[in-house]
């Protein structure tokens, strides 16, 4: 006997299909909003630890800031200090300079050699004065030169030469006399000071009140 299925079974299985396919896009659509939410949630919790990270970082680079300005104060402070210390020894050395020169000048200055002026500037030293010749000034710097133990480097500046005329005699018989009037300069030797060269002394000058050293006279003219 033959059977005839007269139900619709075309249009329920159609009906299936949609059902099913229906269900997988909610369940797929579902899925994919959690993976989304999921996700975002990931993104969120990374970019917050690394804002955190960034904030660490920036309170680390001012709390550098602050040490190194702190550092570089106490730098320029301990140059300060070591400045001052610098000069406070230059000073101290410095103190007895000008009698250490005026004894020198004293032993070194050849006979026939008048000293007029003395400046002192830095640890330069001006020396002007007359002499009974050339080869008295060419003696002065060989002392000055091989003998001084507190004057360095002399460098003989001018020399020319004059007519001195003897005041006491008269204009007629007169005794005229030939002298040289010569400037030199001369540097001073420091001592005490670690390290220290002549010419690299602070700025400072200090002028002496001219002198005369009367034991040296040209040519005993009197």
């Amino acid at each position: 006997m033959i059977r005839i299925n007269l139900l619709p079974h075309r249009e329920m299985r159609r009906e299936k299909r949609k059902k099913d396919y229906v269900t997988s896009m909610v369940i797929a659509g579902i899925a994919g909003a959690v993976l989304v939410f999921a996700g975002g949630v990931l993104i969120n919790q990374q970019i917050d630890a690394q804002t955190e990270r960034n904030s660490y970082i920036k309170a680390s680079i001012a709390k550098l800031d602050l040490e190194i300005a702190e550092i570089k104060a106490l730098e320029e402070a301990i140059s300060s200090l070591k400045a001052r210390q610098t000069a406070v020894e230059n000073l101290q050395s410095d103190r007895t300079i000008p009698v250490h020169l005026f004894d020198e000048l004293v032993k070194l200055m050849p006979e026939g050699v008048f000293l007029e002026r003395l400046e002192q500037t830095e640890l330069k030293v001006s020396l002007k004065g007359l002499a009974q010749s050339n080869e008295r000034v060419a003696e002065l710097l060989r002392n000055l030169s091989d003998r001084s133990e507190w004057m360095e480097s002399p460098n003989l500046d001018e020399i020319k030469e004059l007519i001195v005329r003897d005041p006491s005699s008269s204009a007629r018989t007169g005794d005229v006399r030939r002298a040289y009037e010569f400037t030199l300069n001369v540097l001073v030797k420091r001592r005490g000071a670690a390290g220290a060269k002549p010419g690299t002394a602070p700025a400072k000058q200090a002028q002496l009140a001219p002198v005369a050293l009367r034991d040296k006279r040209v040519g005993e003219a009197r």
